[in-house]
């Protein structure tokens, strides 16, 4: 489990990292500044996250955005399936995975809705997490092999990333049961509107700005963009902010205050208020547990 690698060690060899661990000793909370996504298969334990310490069970799938954070505590056996994405190849390579409904909505829109602070949780049938996890074990075997296959990696990942949302959607859980399959695809000026708030953040965006940048009505983009991305445009700069926040936090010795001035926030106390509620951690704390050195899996 990769507890204290980060973006850049973690994808040196390429945008995917995937791996199956049996854990028998508690995972300490940590911090990371990429996209994590954990499938539970057979074992006991608990999962640690901002929301609270849960018992877990075969078949739950945790979708951890950038900045979110977690832990594993009082395993027996727990089998954990881990497959990672770059949070800058989300954005770059794999960024056409925004354009797949399902999938928008497993890896942007779920994780970053009011209150979740980064983190979903849903649950699929236990075969579907046993089909996810091996073929997370095949991907764990391919960025093993000593000839790089890109293309490779990439098939797995959507073979896993199907699996998943067949799984959720067949049990009803995606989207809290609209028919997610049927919807269509994201609005141009939508997709335009989240490119330019992630290219920039640290910009002083109001909604009528980004609404006359696309030609629109300041009302209309906003009722568009909450259809298709579920927050609002300034929630879903927030959530920007704060994730990209979280990745300086981790890797730069900038100030809590330089690096809430640089994503946008320029008063230190507003950017400690909104970056707690939204990853659950003050800056201090995320940097701490983005830093600690915890155990690997036994």
């Amino acid at each position: 489990m990769p507890s204290t690698l980060h973006e850049h060690a973690l994808f040196a060899a390429g945008p995917i990292w995937g791996g199956v661990h049996r854990l028998s000793a508690d995972v300490e909370s940590h911090a990371h500044d990429f996209l994590e996504v954990a499938v539970i298969g057979p074992g006991r334990g608990r999962h640690v996250t901002s929301q609270g310490s849960r018992e877990v069970r075969a078949g739950q799938v945790f979708v951890l955005r950038p900045g979110a954070w977690h832990g594993f505590q009082a395993c027996a056996g727990l089998t954990v399936g881990n497959c990672c994405l770059s949070a800058q190849a989300l954005r770059a390579e794999l960024a056409a995975l925004y354009d797949l409904p399902m999938l928008r909505r497993m890896l942007w829109t779920d994780p970053a809705a009011p209150a979740t602070r980064g983190v979903a949780v849903t649950t699929v049938d236990p075969a579907a997490a046993a089909e996810a996890i091996a073929e997370i074990g095949r991907l764990e075997r391919d960025l093993a092999s000593p000839r790089p296959r890109p293309g490779r990696l990439l098939g797995r990942l959507v073979t896993l990333l199907g699996v998943l949302a067949d799984g959720l959607l067949a049990d009803g859980l995606l989207a809290a049961g609209r028919e997610t399959a049927a919807e269509p695809p994201i609005h141009p000026a939508v997709a335009a509107t989240v490119a330019r708030l992630e290219a920039t953040s640290a910009t002083p965006w109001r909604l009528d700005d980004l609404a006359r940048a696309v030609s629109l009505d300041a009302a209309y983009l906003g009722r568009l963009f909450l259809r298709h991305t579920g927050l609002t445009p300034m929630n879903y700069l927030a959530r920007v902010r704060a994730e990209q926040a979280a990745t300086l936090l981790a890797h730069s010795p900038r100030s809590a205050a330089q690096i809430g001035a640089a994503v946008g926030w320029g008063d230190p106390t507003y950017f400690a208020r909104r970056f707690r509620a939204l990853v659950g951690l003050t800056p201090t704390e995320y940097r701490r547990r983005s830093q600690a050195v915890t155990p690997g899996p036994q």
